[in-house]
């Protein structure tokens, strides 16, 4: 009695343990449980690639990995699909706008310097690109739907003037989208009267972001390797006191046009390090910033879809299925107790602390928890299960063949011990090909499948054995009729 009920309180301090586990660590939801965002995204060829093929797609993947790192977003997910597509789900992300703009863009970073005789040039284009940008925040910044003030007024005249100046047409649409088509086409412009430069952002060995000093701007950091900083340095040098610009354009757009000063003729800006000012917001500071620390995408990206689930629809998903789970264990709770009497009650013990141990798991490794998640759940309770009827009918078959009840439960475990690890171990097998092959919700469905297999025969063998030869201690609960009917013990004894 002694040694089963040492048994006893070790089972006890686990399922103690598990719920400690399962308090402190909240299960991680997924997307169709926590709502959020779902972004498939489309290698596309380029130059002289015609086929993607699986190592480029894992370059774009882990170009894209490190991207979504850097949004900061928890219990993202990306995996590969197909030949040429990703899937990106974003748990609690409700506006994937941004996330899709980030890892849409290729992110090429290029250093460029100003053509000769170009300056008078470059400054109508400055002065045109921040007239663009400063009504467009104007108009903007105006509450929807109340008339504009006549300073804030778009001059029609002047605007088909200026689309005529930089060769547009005249546009559909409201003042914003012909100011926007307008700004588009000056920073094309402004593209066009640099030189390329052999400094890219392939020599950047990292990124970062800081708030500019006296002013609420932001700036992004740049730190070059030892050959981009010696070519930053001769670039510089090129350009220092001449008047022409450094442009720094990113993705075949300009984002900053900086001076370099004269006291940089001698030997240029050295030390490997940049600074790129253009007055950003703390978010654009940080999106380029995500995008370079990232690297260039070998390859171009198209988004092709984007799904969004609300945490309305996330909290319904889970609630219908708590409701199937529990369902389930109730009904086969009662079958268990019925069919089995006191040994289905031990097996609905068994059940319980089964359940523990899966969410346990869970919480510990951690699974990401889906709708196929769950029901690889609910699907391993049905072999955890299989298993203790196996175990309780051979039992049963023992006490009818006239052996005692404490011999009867010894050999009932052994006896069914073979078939129960034949059965799991098959189904393991299954889960392990499923896990490798498949992908996404297929993947989530064969780990909770498999962790599910490798408890349900801890706890048959193992919990369910040790609380039933605890029970047998008691003279009250020893007794044939409490695993076999009357009837059958009769003829038994007949």
């Amino acid at each position: 009695m002694a040694r089963q009920q040492g048994w006893f309180a070790v089972v006890l301090a686990i399922a103690i343990a598990a719920g400690s586990v399962v308090v402190s660590f909240p299960l991680e939801l997924g997307l169709d449980l926590k709502g959020g965002s779902q972004l498939t995204l489309e290698i596309q060829p380029a130059g002289d690639i015609k086929r993607i093929t699986s190592d480029q797609q894992q370059a774009v993947k882990v170009v894209l990995d490190r991207r979504v790192n850097g949004l900061g977003v928890s219990e993202s997910t990306l995996q590969t699909i197909g030949e040429n597509q990703l899937i990106l789900q974003l748990p609690g992300e409700q506006d994937p706008s941004r996330a899709a703009k980030i890892l849409g863009e290729t992110a090429l970073l290029e250093f460029r310097t100003q053509k000769l005789g170009t300056q008078d040039e470059m400054r109508n284009l400055q002065r045109l690109r921040a007239q663009a940008k400063n009504t467009i925040e104007a108009i903007k910044s105006r509450e929807s739907g109340k008339q504009l003030e006549l300073e804030d007024q778009v001059d029609q005249k002047e605007l088909q003037k200026v689309q005529n100046s930089l060769g547009l047409s005249r546009a559909d649409g409201n003042e914003i989208e012909q100011l926007e088509q307008i700004l588009d086409r000056t920073n094309e412009e402004i593209v066009s009267l640099f030189d390329i430069s052999d400094l890219t952002g392939k020599d950047l060995v990292s990124a970062g972001r800081q708030q500019q000093q006296n002013i609420s701007g932001w700036e992004v950091t740049l730190a070059f390797n030892k050959t981009g900083g010696d070519k930053f340095a001769e670039l510089t040098k090129s350009l220092a006191g001449t008047g022409r610009l450094l442009g720094i354009v990113l993705d075949g757009r300009s984002i900053s046009e900086a001076t370099v000063g004269e006291q940089f003729s001698a030997a240029g800006i050295t030390g490997g390090a940049a600074t790129i000012t253009g007055n950003f917001s703390a978010e654009a500071a940080r999106d380029l910033e995500v995008q370079l620390r990232g690297g260039s995408l070998p390859l171009p990206v198209e988004v092709i879809e984007v799904r969004t689930i609300g945490p309305t629809l996330g909290a319904e998903n889970i609630r219908r299925s708590l409701f199937a789970a529990l369902s389930g264990l109730v009904l086969v709770a009662i079958f268990m107790v019925l069919i089995y009497r006191l040994a289905g009650f031990v097996a609905v013990i068994g059940l319980s602390l089964y359940a523990l141990f899966n969410l346990a798991i869970y919480s510990l490794i951690p699974v990401t928890l889906t709708l196929p998640g769950i029901a690889g759940f609910i699907l391993s309770i049905g072999m955890a299960v299989d298993a203790n009827v196996l175990i309780f009918e051979r039992i049963k078959d023992e006490l009818r063949s006239g052996n005692t009840l404490i011999r009867s439960i010894d050999k009932g475990f052994s006896e069914a011990f073979s078939s129960i690890v034949d059965g799991h171990i098959t189904t393991l097998i299954s889960c392990l090909a499923l896990f490798s092959l498949g992908t996404g919700l297929v993947k989530g469905f064969a780990a909770t499948l498999g962790i599910g297999v490798v408890l349900s025969l801890f706890t048959a063998l193992s919990c369910t054995k040790t609380i039933l030869r605890f029970l047998m201690g008691y003279q009250s609960l020893r007794r044939k009729s409490n695993f076999l009917p009357e009837k059958q013990i009769t003829s038994i004894a007949s």
